[in-house]
């Protein structure tokens, strides 16, 4: 993988609305999932790729986080208060850009997890990274094969590997974004202050042939009910009994 890419943002500031029922007392980054946190399956996976350091942003329950991140030693975290201000996913990145340096950087969400096909997703992802063609790379699962994803997809794949999104609201198309993509700092050139989606940026890029994609091997986990969380703990228990 590029020695470039030394660095992560976990985003971890939202509310989580939807687990509520299975998550009053902790924010979902800290719901169990087969004995581990949400964000430990991904710190974990962040160690084993290599990243020497991530950046976590909070905002609810952020305390909580903030004390369950200090039980870990690596890989080192830094955290980017949003408690005055919750951000939206591009805004949180944003704030955070001073602190993950000048080259492309990872963004995870604190609940994408999935099961490994042939080898490590985020090896791949990084080993794609084409610095003078991208402004950002996203991880995309197949829609057909991922559990807990309702939806008529996000991206579909261009021939030369640029992502689209669907033409109409009609559409279906055959990838679902799981949370994790490479940005470069570029790709938030422009963008408005405050609170905005990734989706702003991800527009922008889209538009000027820089937003590129690659399909994920494995099986990938959206964790966002109670339900999809009952169906990635069978998922996860099959794969320990095979």
């Amino acid at each position: 993988m590029p020695s470039s890419v030394t660095t992560a943002m976990v985003l971890s500031a939202g509310l989580g609305t939807r687990m509520a029922p299975a998550n009053n007392t902790v924010p979902k980054p800290l719901v169990r999932l087969n004995g581990k946190a949400l964000i430990d399956h991904v710190l974990d996976r962040h160690a084993e790729a290599g990243i020497g350091r991530v950046v976590v942003n909070v905002h609810h329950k952020a305390d909580l986080i903030e004390a369950h991140l200090k039980g870990r030693r690596k890989p080192p975290i830094e955290i980017s208060d949003e408690r005055s201000k919750l951000l939206d996913t591009g805004g949180g990145v944003k704030k955070a850009l001073p602190r993950l340096g000048g080259g492309v950087f990872l963004i995870h969400n604190a609940d994408s997890v999935w099961v490994e096909g042939v080898g490590s997703n985020l090896a791949r992802l990084m080993q794609a990274w084409d610095d003078e063609r991208m402004d950002c790379l996203m991880l995309l699962a197949l829609a057909s094969q991922s559990l807990g994803y309702q939806g008529r997809g996000d991206f579909a794949f261009e021939a030369d590997g640029r992502v689209r999104r669907r033409r109409v609201e009609q559409e279906m198309v055959p990838f679902a974004f799981t949370g994790v993509s490479l940005a470069h700092p570029r790709l938030f050139g422009g963008s408005p202050e405050g609170a905005f989606s990734l989706n702003a940026v991800w527009n922008t890029a889209i538009a000027a042939g820089r937003a590129y994609g690659m399909r994920m091997e494995g099986t990938w986990m959206h964790v966002g009910s109670p339900d999809a969380l009952a169906q990635a703990e069978q998922q996860l228990t099959r794969e320990i009994l095979s």
